[in-house]
């Protein structure tokens, strides 16, 4: 298996996390913020009164259609042949990564509803950066063997 095939394989299965969770964010977000963190922080999540309430679901759309985004681009991206670009592209999303999961650490935990959440998360970021640390040095390899 080339490098440039686990490239592919690793951007289609970001692109398809980051998809369906912006999708999920967008059309669902009650229903996925009720999973995740229980109907009191939910409640708590989704502001008391109707303009919190009306501001907080369109910052979610928002994010979600982001999310929605970058998971397109994701997709476009695998199908790149060039190693150069392929490990520039990989690097970025390495530091992508660590710049969420420091921002889970020290910002994240701070915030009462979500102190309990921040680490199950954190680990969540390091699974998806190791991803593209393991398709850098499976590259490394093909590189200097």
């Amino acid at each position: 298996m080339s490098s440039s095939s686990v490239f592919l394989v690793i951007c289609l299965l970001h692109s398809t996390i980051a998809i369906l969770a912006g999708s999920l964010m967008m059309f669902y977000t009650q229903q996925v913020y009720t999973l995740n963190h229980g109907i009191e922080a939910t409640l708590q999540l989704l502001g008391s009164t109707p303009h919190d309430q009306l501001l907080i679901r369109t910052s979610d759309s928002f994010s979600g259609l982001l999310l929605f985004a970058i998971g397109l681009l994701l997709f476009m991206v695998a199908f790149v042949k060039d190693v150069d670009f392929q490990s520039f592209f990989a690097k970025g999303c390495v530091a992508l990564h660590v710049a969420m999961g420091l921002w889970r650490v020290c910002f994240e935990r701070s915030v009462e509803v979500l102190a309990w959440d921040w680490a199950r998360q954190s680990v969540g970021d390091v699974v998806l950066g190791l991803s593209w640390v393991f398709f850098l040095m499976y590259s490394w390899k093909d590189k200097y063997d």
